[in-house]
């Protein structure tokens, strides 16, 4: 990367990192995924339960690795035979030690954007889990709720749709039919399939310190 360019990039997650704090979350800036997993390994307690939502952040940064590495309790729903398994560990989920995750976006001001079809992975940033990490590459930055929004609408869902082959019509367009419209945040499609069924805006936290956030100086996920 470019000097300059990194120079710059990093004043943005400077600036991203420390509104995070001011909204009463840990905050750490990476400056590449082993540097993020090494965060991570320093946070998580050997033996403790964690478990995490579907992610390729996770995955592309290493952490899911360390996940698996057998040092901790690790509740794992791909493990699932059934879609009654699977309803089972995400309620054993509900109450782990840590879970871990991306976000769809994080905006400068210090906000955490997340949306969900089946919602597990909001209900756990939200509530149950004591603690939160959150592993977010430099991509998921934006400026504010707006930008977020057109983000998960242009970037994030299409491509998990396609990842997770549900049939919506972002699946075969790249981009959310509301964007036509207009793009409001709730606005979307009528799809049995669809994944933007609930919407969290994660700000001041009442919890200091439950949101630990990993910003990473790659391009990580959707």
């Amino acid at each position: 990367m470019n000097e300059n360019v990194k120079k710059t990039l990093m004043m943005r997650m400077e600036r991203t990192a420390e509104n995070l704090r001011k909204n009463r979350m840990e905050a750490y800036i990476a400056e590449n995924s082993a540097e993020a997993v090494k965060i991570v390994e320093g946070i998580l307690k050997e033996g403790e339960s964690i478990s995490c939502g579907g992610s390729e952040s996770l995955k592309e940064s290493g952490v899911m690795d360390l996940m698996k590495s057998g040092r901790y309790n690790f509740i794992d729903r791909s493990k699932a035979s059934s879609r009654e398994e699977v309803e089972e560990i995400y309620r054993q989920i509900f109450s782990c030690d840590t879970f871990l995750t991306s976000s769809n976006a994080v905006t400068e001001n210090g906000e955490l954007y997340n949306v969900d079809g089946n919602s597990n992975r909001v209900a756990a940033i939200c509530y149950g889990p004591k603690s939160v990490i959150f592993v977010v590459g430099m991509n998921k930055i934006v400026r504010n709720l707006d930008e977020a929004i057109a983000r998960v609408k242009t970037c994030a869902a299409p491509p998990n749709c396609v990842r997770l082959d549900c049939q919506t019509p972002c699946h075969e367009t790249g981009e959310c039919i509301s964007l036509s419209n207009g793009g409001d945040m709730p606005a979307g499609c009528h799809s049995d399939a669809r994944i933007c069924c609930n919407y969290v805006v994660s700000a001041h936290q009442r919890h200091l310190n439950r949101f630990k956030v990993i910003l990473v100086a790659e391009n990580l996920g959707y």
